[in-house]
């Protein structure tokens, strides 16, 4: 039989799939026509503009080129330390609007070279505020919970994962308010270059910092973006991190059951099972209502989040010499994840 890491691995892949052809679907049916409507207008505009002004298809294509080649220099110049800083920030977070790109050889060169060590880099330092993010989101909670009386205290994957998802929400709404304002953008095509942008997608559709020489007359406001982008991807990472943290605990009880299930085979034994009335630990011994027999003075604690059920199968044996069996019925034992 194939083993349980296998099963959820082919169901990633099918769902995958999946999900890119409804997504396919969608998109074809909602941005098709408006294309084709689009397309025969400027086609028409084209038309009109070269009869009007009896330009040639040359002189016609000279223009375009001049228009869409002065287009990244609205901003003031791009190769500048403020604009070169911003294009080294989009590379190291993978964002890659394509704004603006190397035209030099020993351009292009640089920044593969810079982005095969600078984007592990970011991965890592983003990584590692997200935990910190995760660390004091965690504290908060539990001095929140511990403020109103809570009887468990402990901060589960659940409030962390609701605490950092409002903490992406407000800084996505609030750069959106900033952008909209000083790019002159609707709030909603704001909110959408903020959302494009901290998801590391990066269109390019819309980019910050390209109209009015903003690279060169507005270095606050060149901070403020830079910061918002460094910012905002660390804590889309705490969020990150915590359902890719899940994704590997799943993987790790999966793997630890198989083998405890070979190794009693091996024995001889047959594998674990689980009824509704009993549970069994790591060893095989059964256990009831959650505390050991007399004869073994390990205690069962729970590392999923069933918070400590009898019906887990994911218990795991910390020896505890001070423990008595009647402390569980008479007061309430708060299981934390040792994850988390």
């Amino acid at each position: 039989a194939m083993k349980r890491q296998n099963v959820r691995t082919l169901s990633l892949v099918v769902c995958t799939f999946t999900y890119l052809l409804i997504g396919a679907a969608v998109f074809d049916s909602l941005e098709s026509q408006t294309e084709a409507k689009r397309w025969e207008f400027l086609q028409a505009v084209k038309n009109n503009f070269v009869k009007k002004y009896n330009v040639s298809a040359e002189d016609y294509r000279m223009i375009e080129i001049v228009i869409i080649e002065n287009k990244p220099h609205k901003a003031g110049p791009q190769w500048k330390f403020a604009g070169a800083f911003y294009f080294a920030t989009v590379v190291l977070a993978m964002i890659g609007y394509g704004h603006s790109t190397p035209t030099t050889v020993a351009g292009k060169l640089f920044t593969m070279c810079y982005a095969m060590v600078g984007i592990p880099l970011g991965l890592v330092m983003f990584q590692s505020i997200g935990e910190r993010l995760n660390k004091f989101a965690s504290v908060i909670i539990r001095r929140a919970k511990r403020a109103s009386g809570a009887r468990c205290t402990d901060a589960t994957e659940m409030n962390l994962m609701l605490a950092t998802g409002m903490l992406s929400s407000i800084i996505i709404t609030t750069g959106a308010a900033v952008f909209s304002r000083y790019e002159g953008w609707s709030y909603f095509d704001s909110f959408y270059y903020c959302f494009v942008t901290l998801t590391t997608i990066g269109f390019g559709d819309y980019v910050a910092l390209q109209n009015d020489q903003a690279l060169t007359n507005k270095p606050g406001y060149v901070a403020l973006s830079l910061v918002f982008i460094l910012f905002g991807l660390a804590v889309v990472a705490a969020s990150i991190n915590l359902l890719v943290l899940r994704f590997m605990t799943m993987q790790a009880e999966d793997a630890k059951r198989d083998e405890q299930d070979a190794q009693n085979i091996a024995a001889g034994n047959q594998p674990l099972t689980f009824d509704d009335d009993s549970t069994y630990n790591m060893h095989g011994k059964l256990l009831e209502n959650n505390y050991t027999t007399e004869n073994d003075e390990t205690a069962s604690l729970c590392s999923c989040t069933c918070m400590g059920g009898t019906r887990c199968l994911n218990h795991e044996q910390f020896v505890d010499p001070d423990f008595q069996p009647m402390d569980i019925i008479e007061s309430t034992l708060c299981l934390k994840r040792a994850s988390v």
